[in-house]
């Protein structure tokens, strides 16, 4: 598709919103985010790590989550150059498009794992607190933990394919209240472990020094029998590679920052705080806390399930410590869940990224025909991480060990890029820097950038030799995904240039926010929402109602960036890809069919329903008409659509309907905002009669209104001192008038 050739006057006029219609949050909920993916890890690190290099492992846990404060760095300051920054568009932009596929690829491994090892480490927990509480019971009976470790994470992965493929996303509420319940269960675990090592005392694990390492058989990979693992600079880098995944997550970090309210930067930066004193009180406390308190003897017992171990050997009676384990796994399911999730939702981001900048073929992108889901690219991921989670058997450690290629590979592309672009972008905006820069005649030398690039890459290589699994299952599957970019990037080329002449040409006009005055549209309007272009039966619908005869139409795509996602900026050539180009050509063969006129418009947005409200509210649209949902009824999208609508600035004047056109060709309309009631006929003689009444007791000076507000006074009044009778009173009189309907 040519969008940058000639104008040509036959084409139709395709506005873009270059603003993204957000939903913006505050620090808080974005650091939820992070921290939903990012504090699962506390879960599995610290029996991973022990496992590879001994008891020392608290200490390198630590080091890497005091380190994970300057990689945070790195991406506050890429999030400043680009709003929507992320490895794959700081890489493209330093580094070009061939090293940006790459270190995507690897990005993708690490998405991939993180569904596996955290659906196997939920069932791990599950499965440890059945045989615990078995074994107490007295009952001959044992889970087998590996396979029901493997069954729990397939069921995980399957409910949230399920929920993706019907577009049901987590949203920032969700993982700000799964923080709220993990943060209540990390301050009571915090609590408990001290007065534990107050009463019975408690040892440091030793120094991470050359003489106190024991590494496993596995872990030194080809350099074992060598003399390199004898350096200690070598030994502490190997160490410190093992427990580089307790810093995964940070890439959804780029990914919120679009959504964060103003001031942007500095709000930034606080989440970065948030994130890293939380993880650095939990990830790193459990550690240490598991070596003091659970004995030597029986720590590997607990390896898989560290946190329940600890758990069950703090001080106090039996059953607070058996309802605490079962309150930490709970918690431990929903953690670890999320970001099962979170690697679904990421992965599919991502391979939509790169599929809007012509890497995959239009075949990927193909919406689901009833969800308008990107459905294949979900599949494929899924179908990737049960296989993972086949092959690991249950084993954390194994998928903990391959886990880590993809986390430190990205981390170091990303550093280098944001280094490469302080000198090929010298003068772009930057609200904030890595700190640690000198001038040296004229020139900066960005010492932190190098220290920090030099340090992911230095840990980067050593793994390359000492992780063996990670790095044949990493090559493998990075390779093979570079592969498919270039391969399907390649084919797609060929079939833009093939078939360019097959698809309605448009020309594209780029503007900052929606406008009526772009759009040339009379308030009034009438705001059609399109994303698939199998399900336009509700625009068919519109243009032959004589309501809309004397309004004008816009039809409406909204791209949506959702949180996490892992889209990194979008062009005016990917805000109108090839499908944005289908889409319009058959909406156009609509309007010819109608013999009418339509609008037509993109925009990107966070939300789907607050992108819409907006949209509205800057058009000053009268009707917004939308086809019936897959996965929901009507009055719950009116009631989403409500809840945006209520949260949008706009002029107390301004009167939208929303109108859902049923499957059976039924309509449904629903006013927005504040409105008039709909009052029936009994109504309004109920209301009648008792005014008469009260003209007889009050005088003839009170007024039908009068009547109104002070049921509704009455009925306020009664919510806020005696809520429970209010509410029942209020369920009756809709059954009532339920049936009246009936």
């Amino acid at each position: 598709m040519d969008i940058s050739s000639p104008v040509r006057e036959d084409r139709v006029k395709v506005v873009v919103a270059t603003t993204v219609l957000l939903s913006f949050i505050s620090f808080w909920r974005a650091a939820a985010i992070v921290l939903s993916d990012l504090g699962s890890t506390a879960y599995y690190v610290g029996g991973i790590v022990e496992q590879a290099i001994g008891k020392s492992a608290p200490w390198f846990i630590l080091g890497v989550m005091l380190f994970s404060y300057a990689v945070r760095a790195l991406y506050i300051e890429s999030s400043a150059m680009f709003v929507r920054a992320g490895v794959y568009r700081v890489v493209k932009e330093a580094l070009g498009g061939t090293l940006a596929k790459l270190s995507v690829s690897a990005l993708l491994f690490d998405y991939v794992l993180t569904g596996p090892i955290s659906g196997v480490s939920a069932g791990r927990y599950i499965a440890g607190l059945l045989n615990d509480v078995l074994a107490r019971g007295g009952i001959a009976l044992h889970v087998p933990e590996g396979a029901t470790a493997v069954a729990i994470a397939i069921l995980i992965t399957v409910y949230f394919w399920w929920r993706n493929t019907r577009g049901l996303h987590e949203s920032s509420d969700d993982a700000l209240r799964i923080m709220q319940i993990t943060t209540v269960m990390v301050v009571i675990l915090v609590v408990w472990c001290g007065l534990t090592i107050l009463a019975r005392g408690g040892s440091l694990p030793p120094a991470p020094a050359l003489a106190n390492l024991h590494f496993a058989d596995d872990a030194l990979g080809w350099l074992k029998g060598t003399i390199w693992p004898t350096f200690t600079a070598v030994a502490i880098f190997v160490g410190f590679g093992h427990s580089i995944l307790a810093m995964s997550g940070e890439e959804s970090l780029a990914q919120v920052y679009r959504e964060i309210e103003r001031p942007k930067v500095k709000n930034l930066q606080r989440a970065g705080l948030v994130i890293f004193v939380y993880s650095l009180l939990f990830t790193a406390l459990v550690s240490f806390f598991a070596t003091a308190i659970i004995p030597d003897e029986v720590r590997p017992r607990f390896y898989d399930n560290l946190i329940s171990g600890l758990a069950m050997h703090l001080v106090g009676p039996l059953s607070l410590r058996l309802l605490f384990q079962a309150v930490v796994v709970v918690v431990g399911f929903l953690i670890l869940a999320g970001a099962a999730n979170t690697s679904i939702v990421g992965s599919n981001g991502v391979l939509n990224r790169v599929s809007e900048d012509g890497v995959l073929t239009d075949w990927f992108r193909r919406p689901h025909r009833r969800f308008g889901t990107t459905y294949r690219l979900i599949n494929m991921v899924v179908i990737l991480q049960i296989i993972t989670i086949l092959l690991s058997g249950g084993d954390v450690y194994l998928l903990g060990e391959a886990y880590a290629f993809g986390v430190i590979w990205s981390f170091a592309f990303n550093a280098v890029s944001v280094l490469i672009l302080r000198y090929k972008r010298p003068d772009a905006p930057r609200d904030w820097k890595v700190p640690l820069n000198v001038r040296v005649g004229g020139v900066e030398l960005p010492l932190g950038l190098i220290g920090i690039a030099v340090v992911l890459f230095s840990c980067a290589v050593v793994n390359l030799f000492t992780k063996e699994i990670a790095t044949m299952s990493g090559l493998v599957f990075t390779g093979a995904f570079f592969v498919m970019f270039v391969v399907s990037e390649r084919v797609t080329r060929r079939q833009r240039t093939a078939g360019a002449t097959m698809l309605d040409q448009f020309q594209l006009h780029a503007e900052q926010d929606i406008a009526a005055e772009a759009l040339g549209c009379r308030p009034g309007s009438v705001l059609v929402p399109v994303r698939d272009y199998n399900t336009l039966a509700h625009l068919d619908w519109v243009l032959g109602q004589r309501e809309a005869e004397d309004r004008d139409v816009v039809v409406l795509t909204i791209r949506v960036l959702a949180q996490g996602q892992g889209s990194a900026g979008l062009g005016q050539d990917q805000m109108f890809s090839d499908y944005e180009q289908t889409l319009f050509t058959r909406v156009v063969a609509i309007a010819e069919r109608h013999g009418r006129g339509v609008m037509l418009l993109v925009a990107p947005g966070a939300n789907i329903f607050d992108a819409l409200a907006q949209a509205a509210v800057q058009l000053r649209a009268g009707l917004i008409v939308v086809g019936e949902s897959e996965i929901m009824p009507p009055a719950q999208q009116a009631h989403l659509v409500g809840e945006a609508w209520d949260r949008t600035p706009k002029d107390i004047d301004l009167t939208t309907r929303f109108v859902v056109l049923r499957k059976d060709g039924a309509v449904q309309r629903f006013s927005l905002g504040a409105h008039a009631p709909d009052l029936s006929t009994a109504d309004i003689e109920r209301i009648h009669k008792i005014w008469a009444d009260a003209v007889k007791n009050v005088g003839p000076g009170i007024h039908h209104r009068d009547i109104v507000t002070a049921a509704l006074s009455s009925l306020e009044h009664e919510l806020a001192h005696r809520k429970p009778d209010a509410i029942d009173r209020l369920k009756r009189q809709m059954a009532g008038s339920q049936r009246s309907v009936r």
